[in-house]
């Protein structure tokens, strides 16, 4: 069985080109959605791949309908492999049904990897770059060496909560708790 699944990014978006398409491919079902690529959480494309069984194939106009990067395509695709599930493009005429479609789909596959591959290399080259100019990356502290001393200091006196102290320094307990660690034990002996 054939299931369809079309999808617009924005309300002023019209589906009918894709339910055009997809009815003269042959689905029987065509499940419609209104929302962005990059949404993970997508409650049409999640029913439609629930309702499809093993030897059904879902089809799409394009391949941007069903996935926003390659990662998610193959991720995607891969889902419905696992289940006996065939995936076919209509625009760039892949079909993982048939061995020429799944080969087209695999290159796909080993490209998006070598270019995942190619970005964490510059990535790490960029990072080891500025390391070794004296810059590093990350958020800021929130807490000085001078503001930890100020800890040290309010929290030498016993009356004296963590609470009080995070509410003084602009922080959570969470965060003095991770800056000095040794508060927590002070927390537990009295």
């Amino acid at each position: 069985m054939l299931i369809g699944y079309a999808r617009v990014s924005t309300q002023d978006q019209k589906p009918e080109l894709q339910h055009d398409a997809l009815a003269a491919a042959g689905c029987e079902k065509v499940f419609t959605e209104k929302a962005s690529g990059a949404q993970r959480d997508r409650p049409e494309l999640t029913a439609a791949i629930a309702y499809m069984r093993e030897g059904d194939t879902l089809v799409v106009w394009k391949l941007d309908r069903l996935a926003r990067s390659m990662k998610q395509l193959i991720e995607t695709v891969e889902g419905l492999e696992a289940r006996g599930i065939g995936f076919r493009s209509l625009t760039e005429a892949i079909d993982t049904t048939t061995p020429g479609g799944k080969l087209v789909f695999h290159i796909f596959g080993a490209l998006a990897e070598f270019e995942r591959s190619i970005i964490r290399e510059r990535t790490r080259a960029g990072l080891d770059a500025a390391r070794a100019r004296g810059r590093t990356g990350g958020r800021p502290k929130k807490l000085s060496e001078g503001d930890l001393r100020v800890a040290r200091a309010m929290l030498a006196d016993e009356t004296i909560t963590v609470e009080e102290v995070a509410r003084q320094l602009r922080v959570s307990p969470a965060t003095l708790y991770r800056h000095m660690p040794a508060a927590r034990s002070q927390v537990r002996e009295r």
